[in-house]
């Protein structure tokens, strides 16, 4: 009797297991984040401002253990597998993904502290650092960073990288990059996984270049697009464009074929006219001889020629002569 009182479960305990429970199966997404390396001060302005989105529950992984199986959860052996080291959990009603893209955006940037380590590349950049020579030229030395003192005041060199992803922060590290006001650490919820009605998700899978997903999508629409047009594709924003296309391509062939009509006269001129230029072109020195060197046939816009249909008629004179020289340009041109 006395063994089974030592062993009796705290009130409080039982009364947590049965409120996870309920968070459990009250939502569809739960998240499992680290604890590790994140300020209280942070977790609790997140909490604040995420409340009404999300529930956040900092509970000790046995206890969270039996809650997931109270629950009757699916793939519950997996998911207490990840059940290790400080964890808070999160409970929400949302898509894994938009989920992880709502914390991330919750990050801010932290300075390092000795015994840290570097998640990225650190870089020391090339200008004036407003430190004033003294003690700290040796912290620079001693860091290898290339330095030189101009007008009073430490200059780096070049850019210079002081910490790669998995190096430990040292003291004199730590205190440079505060004095430069360099913050290399992001602090913020940090992901371990989603849980999503039997399937986890992992932090690498949650990660997503929106920049790229935006590109992808463009190009999926243009090329949709591109389809319906050959195709003809039958509604309004497509058809407008398969019409167009189509009317060009009726131009094309008409201007091909010398079929003349109102709409297709200029081009058909046109098409003529750079046909005669390519063959004064080709026959190089020869047209000189054949008269074709100074051939220009000059082919009005429409507005010039509406404005030369406007001015009014030239003398009867002046028109034979003009005739008379066009015959004689033909003449020129096919001998």
């Amino acid at each position: 009797m006395g063994i089974a009182a030592a062993r009796r479960i705290p009130e409080w305990k039982i009364r947590e297991v049965e409120e996870l429970a309920e968070l459990v199966k009250k939502h569809k997404v739960i998240a499992i984040a680290s604890l590790e390396n994140l300020p209280t001060k942070q977790l609790q302005l997140i909490r604040k401002k995420l409340r009404r989105k999300i529930v956040f529950r900092v509970a000790k992984n046995t206890l969270m253990e039996r809650a997931l199986k109270k629950a009757g959860i699916k793939n519950y052996e997996e998911l207490v597998k990840h059940l290790t080291g400080p964890n808070l959990f999160i409970f929400a009603d949302m898509n894994p993904f938009e989920l992880a893209l709502l914390l991330e955006k919750e990050k801010m940037s932290a300075p390092a502290k000795p015994g840290m380590v570097a998640d990225k590349e650190i870089v020391v950049p090339a200008g004036n650092t407003g430190i004033p020579p003294g003690p700290m030229l040796s912290t620079f030395g001693r860091l290898k960073i290339p330095t030189r003192v101009d007008k009073g005041t430490i200059w780096v060199s070049k850019d210079t990288v002081v910490a790669k992803p998995g190096d430990v922060i040292s003291p004199d590290l730590a205190s440079l990059l505060q004095k430069l006001g360099i913050e290399p650490f992001e602090v913020g919820i940090k992901l371990k996984l989603v849980y999503d009605d039997g399937l986890i998700l992992t932090a690498d899978q949650l990660k997503i270049d929106l920049e790229e997903i935006k590109s992808q999508v463009t190009e999926a629409h243009l090329n949709a697009l591109k389809v319906g047009v050959e195709i003809a594709y039958p509604v309004p924003e497509v058809l407008e464009l398969s019409v167009a296309k189509a009317y060009a391509a009726a131009l094309a062939i008409a201007a091909e074929a010398g079929f003349v009509t109102p709409e297709t006269a200029e081009h058909v001129l046109a098409r003529a006219y750079g046909k005669a230029l390519a063959l004064v072109a080709a026959l190089g020195d020869k047209a000189e001889e054949l008269g074709l060197g100074t051939v220009a046939v000059q082919v009005p816009a429409p507005a010039e020629a509406e404005a030369k249909a406007e001015e009014p008629e030239e003398e009867e004179e002046e028109e034979k002569a003009s005739e008379e020289d066009i015959a004689a340009g033909l003449g020129a041109l096919f001998g």
